[in-house]
């Protein structure tokens, strides 16, 4: 027998699971779920995780969108090592010699 709807326990808390066809059979009762919970669900195909399903407010969409866009992680990965590297300059500086004045 196949449980597909699962609990798993992870760091004292549980991630609701829910197997690829019954998603498919309740998915709108499971987005329910979700928005009143504000907990995110776990989705297996064939017992393995292959999905999230996380509930997002109107506000916090564009944030999530940017934050796993794979042009903007790997832009920001780039700027964070610029940064460790020395490659990047202080604001300040670049707008003061924009503006033809010294930042110091």
């Amino acid at each position: 027998m196949v449980c597909v709807t699962c609990t798993y326990g992870l760091g004292g808390g549980a991630v609701q699971t829910y197997g690829i066809r019954e998603l498919q059979r309740r998915s709108s009762e499971i987005v329910d779920e979700l928005e009143r919970s504000r907990r995110p669900a776990l989705v297996t195909r064939h017992g393995k995780p292959v999905a999230v399903l996380s509930p997002i407010d109107e506000d916090a969409l564009e944030d999530f969108i940017l934050a796993n866009a794979p042009e903007y992680v790997a832009s920001m990965a780039e700027a964070d090592e610029d940064g460790r590297s020395g490659r990047a300059r202080p604001l300040a500086d670049v707008v003061a010699e924009l503006d033809g004045t010294d930042s110091s």
